[in-house]
């Protein structure tokens, strides 16, 4: 299964110069944990950063930095780590543990952004396949049984 199929498309951004300020408010407003930075290239969305509200916390509020001047392009980390959208689930889930994250910028071809795969959404589908496969086994045993009386 291609992970365009189970990433979140309703991706939150944001654009290099804006403000941690902003980028909290947008994270708190939709409930998110991260924003997306991109800049607009030929009128495509390309991603070239990711701000955690981990970010925010380590790098603004504890040493109590101004968040009206510091922009997300400030705190970002300087190489970002994106998938593209064909890529299979195993193999996304490999690429997030080689690189050490939890979250993936999903690209199309052209480097423009699809959506972003989480280490929360790989859980979840994780945790329901191996539930249908638990109710499998289960139903296998009922059904040896039933034959065997």
């Amino acid at each position: 299964m291609p992970i365009s199929e189970i990433c979140n498309r309703e991706v939150i951004v944001v654009q290099r110069n804006d403000t941690t300020l902003q980028a909290a408010k947008l994270m708190r407003q939709h409930h998110v944990g991260d924003v997306v930075v991109v800049e607009d290239r030929r009128g495509v969305r390309v991603p070239v950063g990711v701000v955690t509200d981990r970010d925010l916390v380590v790098e603004i509020m504890a040493p109590e930095l101004d968040q009206m001047v510091i922009t997300v392009g400030d705190i970002m980390a300087p190489k970002l780590v994106t998938v593209k959208d064909n890529t299979g689930v195993f193999e996304a889930i490999q690429y997030m543990r080689a690189k050490g994250v939890r979250r993936l910028p999903v690209v199309d071809d052209g480097g423009g952004l699809v959506g972003i795969l989480a280490l929360d959404d790989l859980l979840e589908l994780l945790a329901e396949e191996l539930l249908a496969l638990a109710k499998l086994v289960k139903y296998e045993q009922k059904k040896e049984t039933m034959s065997r009386r």
